[in-house]
Order: structure tokens, then sequence, then C-alpha cells
């Protein structure tokens, strides 16, 4: 009797937390939408990385080959060059890597949205996408927190987690195939040389000699502006 009084309050409480959740992520958007128009660059904004948040596995690198091809190769939001820059913005600055979704929703709004200033269209694009992306995270989390223990314990769902995470490895990849590529070969500008080398006296320095990150990543800059400088 105990055990269903539990279950039954886990659930309501449940209930309780995606509805509200629900009301404060989709409330923003369908506020914009009415405002703005449902055609508008913010609901893309918004629909793109609500479907990426709710749809995705596998941590910000498996979230990041979808949104790429989404914002390069469907919508024609950003460049792939541009998408790399967002990349290395995140990856040597504080915080997320999740958080280069805020780039490429800074520059979509900067770039495409109609009558507004493009300096606020794109404060206001990157907010919404941090908002449609990490509202989804704090419902999962909230509401399924009292089911955790039973869910690891599920013989089934843990041969579906292995096959996802066998699927992420391969999406993965491709983003690195992708991002290698665009590095190395810039439009116009044939191979890219420095890049390679550069990449490759990193890489030994760091597995082989334990060259420690933070020495890397400001060198590796300097390095790089001063390249940029001389070309």
């Amino acid at each position: 009797m105990s055990i269903s009084s539990d279950s039954h309050s886990n659930l309501m409480s449940a209930l309780k937390v995606i509805t509200v959740c629900l009301a404060i992520w989709l409330t923003p958007t369908i506020m914009i939408g009415i405002w703005t128009g449902w055609n508008s660059i913010f609901i893309d904004i918004a629909v793109l990385f609500s479907k990426a948040a709710v749809l995705s596995f596998g941590g910000a690198y498996a979230v990041l080959s979808y949104i790429s091809q989404q914002a390069v190769m469907h919508y024609h939001w950003i460049g792939a060059e541009q998408m790399i820059d967002g990349l290395g913005l995140a990856e040597t600055t504080p915080g997320p890597l999740i958080m280069v979704t805020e780039f490429v929703g800074y520059i979509a709004a900067y770039t495409r949205a109609k009558g507004v200033n493009p300096a606020l269209a794109g404060a206001f694009g990157g907010l919404l996408t941090v908002w449609v992306t990490f509202l989804p995270s704090f419902l999962c989390v909230l509401a399924g927190a009292p089911y955790i223990e039973k869910l690891r314990k599920n013989v089934r769902l843990g041969a579906i987690l292995s096959a996802i995470t066998a699927s992420v490895v391969g999406v993965i990849l491709n983003l690195s195939v992708l991002f290698t590529y665009h590095t190395l070969f810039h439009a116009g500008r044939g191979f890219d040389w420095f890049a390679i080398l550069s990449g490759f006296i990193y890489f030994v320095g760091i597995v082989k000699f334990k060259w420690p990150m933070i020495p890397v990543i400001i060198i590796s800059t300097i390095s790089g502006y001063l390249w940029k400088i001389l070309l």
C-alpha cells in the first residue's frame, strides 16, 4: 500500500513538473510567434533548438552534428567555417560546449531578422536559443529524478542506451571529418598547411609530453593570430 502511494505521489509530482516546465518553455515561443509571425527567424530558431534539446542523445558533440547540418546545409544561416569558429570560441571560453548553439542563434538572428536592429536581434536570438536549449533539460531532470534508480536497473533500457552510444560515436566521427575538412581546405585558399602542422605539434605535445591545456590554448591562439597577420 505504501509503495503504491509513493508511486502515485511521484507520478503526480512529475505531472506538475512537466506542466510547469512546458508552460515556461513554450510561452515565450508562442508570444514571439504572435508578435513577429510564425514564419520569422525567431520561430525557426526556437523550433530547431527545441528539437535538438529534446531529440538528441550523447552530449554536446552529438548535438552539434545535428545543429551544424541544419544551420549550415538546411537553413543556410551560417557557413561551415563560421560553425568551426563557433566551436573554437566555445572550446576556449568558460562554460559548457553546448553554448556554441548560442553563437549560431546569434548569427542567425543578426543576419536574418527583418525590421529589427541587427545587434538587438542577435542578442535576442542568442537568449532565445539558450532558453529553449536548456529548459527541456530541467524538465527531464526534475520529472525523471524519482525514476532514475529504476531506469538504471532496466536491462532493456540499458541495451537501448548501448546502441545509442554506438551510434553517437559515429555521429561524432562524422562531425570530426566535416570540421577537419573545412579547417584544412578553405574556400578559395587551398590547403592550410599551418593548420595541419600546428595541430600535429599540439597533439603530440599533449599526448606524449603532457603539455598543460591552458598554455597550449594561449600559445595556439597567439600563433594563429600572428600567422593570419603575416598571411
